[in-house]
């Protein structure tokens, strides 16, 4: 497995060469980097394909590779939306993902498929996002990339089983599970969630949870919480997972740089790189 950070886990608006200058010192080996609509640092909306290359290979001059591609935009136009052109929107926001991932020979991307509301049903979120991302998967056919779903606290896809029936559902190698460690752990066990979606698994968030504060408020820094993280190695190592575990955490208040080298050492704990 691989250590690997998203671009969240620094403050907003950290610039980019900063950002992975500190990465690499920190000893990581990926980067996940954020679609946003505009202004972000990085890529976004407007990003053409030459700077799409470009960035890669900055990265890469820090001796890291970019492990996959999330985005911020489909938090604000979920594709389960009643309201088709906000539907639009969100497809637009897959669209540039995967162009600038095929420019950048990056192999996947992060979506999350939509949210249950009191206007939008569970059937809803399952029949829209469906119609949604099947033109898109149809697009990428015959490429190495892959739309990784992930689990998030969306009231949807509340279970591994769930999860794996949505995947299959598509009958593609191009779809597969993004799983978040930290985001399983409110209503089941994340070892439990490895191995039943097993090779579905293309990429894992990390993040640790405190089951008592039982809110947003209980997300924290990696081994401070309830994650059984020997038992989380174990099954990914039952399931050959070779891919990279990125840390997607809230930036240090105070000394945010701190976070990172923290993370790194964290990370080699949990590997079983660096126990003590």
């Amino acid at each position: 497995m691989k250590k690997g950070i998203n671009q969240w886990c620094f403050p907003a608006g950290t610039p980019l060469g900063k950002l992975l200058r500190t990465s690499s010192a920190a000893g990581f080996e990926t980067i996940e980097l954020n679609l946003y609509a505009s202004g972000g640092v990085g890529l976004t909306m407007d990003t053409t394909p030459e700077e799409a290359k470009a960035m890669a290979r900055l990265v890469q001059s820090y001796g890291l590779a970019v492990g996959s591609l999330s985005t911020e935009m489909l938090g604000r136009h979920p594709l389960s939306s009643p309201d088709r052109e906000t539907r639009s929107l969100g497809v637009d926001s897959i669209r540039k993902q995967i162009e600038l991932a095929l420019e950048m020979d990056v192999d996947t991307i992060l979506i999350v498929p939509g949210r249950v509301e009191e206007d939008v049903t569970y059937e809803e979120v399952w029949e829209r996002s469906r119609i949604a991302l099947q033109p898109l998967i149809d697009d990428i056919e015959g490429t190495g990339l892959c739309i990784a779903i992930e689990n998030v606290w969306n009231k949807f896809l509340l279970s591994p089983l769930e999860m794996a029936r949505y995947v299959d559902q598509f009958e593609s190698s191009h779809v597969g599970a993004y799983l978040d460690v930290g985001n399983t752990l409110a209503f089941g066990r994340p070892e439990h969630w490895i191995r039943t979606l097993g090779e579905r698994i293309r990429r894992v968030h990390v993040k640790d949870f405190r089951t008592q504060v039982g809110n947003y408020d209980g997300f924290v820094p990696l081994l401070s919480g309830d994650v059984d993280w020997l038992n989380v190695r174990l099954a990914l190592s039952d399931i050959n997972y070779q891919g990279s575990l990125t840390a997607e955490l809230e930036p240090y208040i105070s000394f945010p740089d701190q976070l990172i080298f923290d993370t790194s050492r964290h990370l080699d704990v949990i590997m079983g790189k660096n126990p003590h």
